[in-house]
């Protein structure tokens, strides 16, 4: 007798589940570097037109196969062909190595959190507070620990009544905060300008300097940070596919998706970029990742004054809010594999199997920055410990692979026929199939092969 799936009850809650996995830590600390990197509104515009386009193509067909199969990575590329069986195997290690180090560095926001909510923001500023915490010992575990089991909790607690309840609960406050530090952020001015002023420096096209090659550098980021940061090639958007209701419109919940994400990463530059430039000029615009998350923002911070820690426990209790969406959803992810792969095994007695697992490697993690220390130059030229290692071979190799041997079943093998017509099976209109088909065959293939191939390009 086959064990009945988990399912959302409907498409608000595949719609906000699926926007939770997507916005997470890369479009807080990764895209308003990106945008003030790359001329403000050149990038917005390339991203905004490369989600519409390699994005949405990327989703869909995930969600497409996850919908088509009813089962979780490790079911659905064997389902519909038994010679790309060895792709569900290769995506489900990458969801459970990304939910080890996530949790890791969702540790880190809830010390921050907590720090901030007990009066003691101000202290995370002192020189080498950041380094000395993440060296100790215990502190580290012990913050991990307390991420993870409250992702565990609301994974253990089913589809429905945990992950489907969460998302609708918490999505909504994380808008609700996003916007309210956003306007904020707008009343500011600091040693080196107004809110506006930056604002400007995040939205208007600055076309200086801006070549053939640069422009292709920019578009080449933009796919590169869409490919990350919408949960794609993770087995996380087959799996919430399979509990998608067979009744949703697959096209408009993907757009949905799409706006919730990229609203929230526009909405962060408007936070990152003015308040970073306001406090620490043009120069601060060149942090990106846990330094101007941990580092650089507690220091402007600091230099609100009274106000400053009011805003430092909003601001981490939003990107807390942010790291849990994500971390719930690899999880989940991986829980599905195990239920799907050992029909013995209940939903409750995988999630627990995963748990250990995953605590033993981020307790191993944690410990690469103190008892087992060490440093190791990767291809791409970055110096990094353990946790970038992970984070690296997850992320720049492993992913790449798999969502180019994905284009490549359903384009090739499968033909985009297929996909089209699951996408279409409720009657619904896609206008976008021709472009989808071209897409899905020829050019996010060829961006995902530059994606791969960056990784071993010295930065």
């Amino acid at each position: 007798m086959e064990k009945k799936r988990g399912t959302f009850t409907g498409g608000l809650g595949f719609v906000l589940a699926a926007a939770g996995s997507a916005v997470g830590l890369g479009n807080l600390w990764r895209f308003p570097y990106l945008a003030a990197k790359h001329g403000g509104g050149v990038f917005l515009f390339v991203y905004i037109f490369m989600a519409l386009t390699f994005g949405f193509t990327l989703m869909i067909t995930e969600i497409a196969i996850g919908r088509k199969t009813g089962r979780s990575a490790i079911k659905a590329y064997a389902q519909l062909n038994k010679n790309f069986r060895f792709l569900g195997y290769l995506a489900s290690v990458i969801p459970f190595v990304i939910f080890a180090y996530y949790c890791v560095i969702g540790g880190w926001v809830m010390k921050y959190m907590a720090d901030f909510m007990v009066g003691n923001g101000m202290q995370t500023v002192a020189d080498g507070y950041f380094q000395g915490f993440m060296k100790s010992l215990w502190s580290p575990i012990f913050w991990m620990a307390v991420f993870m089991l409250i992702s565990a909790v609301i994974v253990y607690l089913g589809v429905d009544k945990g992950v489907e309840k969460f998302s609708k609960i918490f999505m909504p406050v994380l808008f609700v905060l996003i916007i309210g530090i956003a306007v904020f952020t707008m009343t500011l001015k600091g040693p080196h300008g107004t809110a506006f002023e930056g604002l400007a420096i995040y939205l208007i096209p600055d076309f200086t300097g801006m070549t053939v090659g640069k422009f292709f550098t920019v578009l080449l980021d933009a796919a590169g940070q869409i490919f990350y940061s919408m949960s794609i090639a993770m087995g996380i958007m087959i799996t919430y596919g399979s509990y998608m209701p067979k009744n949703t419109n697959l096209v408009k919940s993907v757009n949905q998706i799409e706006i919730c994400d990229t609203g929230v990463a526009l909405l962060a530059g408007m936070i990152m970029v003015p308040t970073v430039f306001i406090f620490q000029g043009v120069a601060g615009l060149e942090q990106s990742g846990p330094g101007l998350l941990f580092i650089a923002l507690p220091k402007v911070f600091e230099a609100m004054g009274f106000a400053g820690n009011f805003v430092g426990v909003a601001f981490f209790l939003l990107v807390a809010f942010a790291a849990l969406t994500s971390s719930v959803s690899l999880l989940e992810a991986v829980v599905s594999i195990v239920v799907d792969k050992v029909p013995s095994c209940s939903r409750k007695k995988a999630c627990t199997y995963v748990l250990v697992l995953s605590l033993i490697l981020a307790c191993v993690t944690c410990l690469g920055y103190n008892v087992l220390y060490f440093e190791y130059t990767l291809p791409n030229g970055v110096t990094g410990q353990l946790l970038d290692i992970m984070d690296y071979v997850s992320n720049n190799v492993l992913m790449p692979i798999v969502a180019l041997a994905t284009c490549i079943l359903a384009g090739w093998v499968l033909k985009p026929k297929e996909m089209i017509d699951e996408i279409k099976s409720n009657g619904e209109s896609f206008d976008r199939e021709r472009i989808y088909a071209v897409m899905l065959r020829y050019i996010a293939p060829f961006f995902l092969i530059l994606i791969f191939l960056s990784a071993f390009l010295t930065a």
